[in-house]
């Protein structure tokens, strides 16, 4: 099983080395993907056994992963585990990880997209989450599920594994933080199956910022519910195809 680790970074200078050394005790695979960082980040990264991806300029969230997608298949790799740089996402979880994609593999049908959630364990949580990200996130995994047909708790953990023959049949154009939310439309459209592992909850960073208007609660849930909205009124039809298929299934059982 040739597993990939992605780790997007953007100015991570206070983090990177520690958190790569932590990584690379779990992966002998592990691609950084450096968003265009103008702190020490990309000396730092230089320093490490690892591959790098340099974006001349900040291109954003979403467009660091569809080059880790990339990445990872022409490489031939059969899975890739995103995770963040800052310390929120534990190292010493990949191993969890490792066996949930064993089990996808063995599961009927075989599972595609194994999704980190906070959410899920709350008496592992060791940090809260700032309440405008907390009730973002619970009004936005309601709305996936509601319109998707999912039970998602935590629609923004970065902490995921992906089946890279199923994400190949997918195609990404939000390049930003949003890029979740056309992810699952996308994802559930494509018909991929979608699981959900606990991870620990830990916000080292409450003030970190997501740049620019996105810092303003208001105008970032906005941003998200129109990206939502637009992806599944181009999903519409392909959508309510699976819904009638699924009704129609369970109608038979």
């Amino acid at each position: 099983m040739r597993i990939l680790i992605a780790v997007p970074v953007f100015n991570e200078e206070r983090y990177v080395s520690r958190v790569l050394e932590r990584i690379l005790d779990y992966a002998p695979n592990v691609l950084t993907i450096d968003d265009g960082s103008t702190d020490r980040t990309p000396i730092l990264l230089a320093q490490q056994p690892v591959e790098v991806i340099r974006h001349a300029r900040n291109r954003g969230y979403g467009q660091s992963l569809v080059d880790a997608f990339r990445w990872a298949g022409c490489y031939g790799y059969e899975w890739l585990i995103t995770m963040d740089c800052d310390e929120q996402h534990e190292p010493e979880a990949l191993p969890t990880f490792y066996s949930a994609i064993e089990k996808a593999d063995r599961a009927d049908p075989p599972i595609d997209v194994i999704s980190g959630s906070r959410y899920m364990d709350a008496a592992s949580a060791v940090d809260r989450p700032p309440p405008d990200r907390q009730s973002i996130n619970q009004l936005i995994t309601q709305k996936l599920n509601e319109s998707l047909g999912l039970s998602l708790t935590d629609a923004f953990c970065g902490f995921k594994a992906y089946r890279i023959e199923a994400i190949k049949r997918l195609s990404f154009t939000v390049k930003g933080y949003a890029f979740p939310l056309q992810f699952w439309v996308r994802a559930v459209a494509a018909g991929l199956n979608i699981s959900e592992i606990p991870v620990r909850l830990i916000y080292n960073d409450p003030n970190r910022s997501f740049g620019g208007p996105l810092d303003d609660a208001r105008h970032r849930l906005e941003h998200y519910l129109k990206v939502l909205e637009d992806e599944l009124a181009l999903h519409e039809g392909l959508l309510s195809a699976k819904a009638a298929a699924c009704a129609g299934h369970r109608g038979r059982a």
